[in-house]
């Protein structure tokens, strides 16, 4: 599938993405390119599941990309080390916040 979209659960990359965003994630740029750090890239691991997280390294002579979140206390590649790139499920192209009442932004 080349296009998802997907709601984003729990705080690892907040406040850029929220519990209950939604988020558009694409194959499409990693058909033409490469991952690149500062990248959002959503990926499946084989204990954590699909997540969410931002990549701060890309092994230029492995097939190995580290990820982070922003929370201190994020699974991310300070727990369980780098991700392979074909694990990754596509990149974040496009982010719907929560609303909420007053214009803030919070779950429908």
């Amino acid at each position: 599938m080349m296009l998802k979209l997907l709601k984003v659960s729990g705080e690892s990359l907040s406040p850029a993405y929220r519990d209950g965003d939604f988020v558009l994630v694409s194959k499409i740029p990693y058909l033409f390119g490469t991952v690149r750090p500062g990248d959002v890239v959503v990926f499946r691991h084989r204990l954590y599941g699909i997540m969410i997280k931002r990549v701060v390294r890309v092994a230029p002579d492995k097939d190995e990309v580290e990820v982070i979140g922003t929370d201190d206390h994020s699974a991310d590649s300070r727990t369980f080390g780098a991700i392979r790139r074909g694990d990754i499920l596509g990149r974040v192209i496009w982010r719907v916040g929560r609303r909420e009442a007053g214009g803030v932004i919070r779950d429908p």
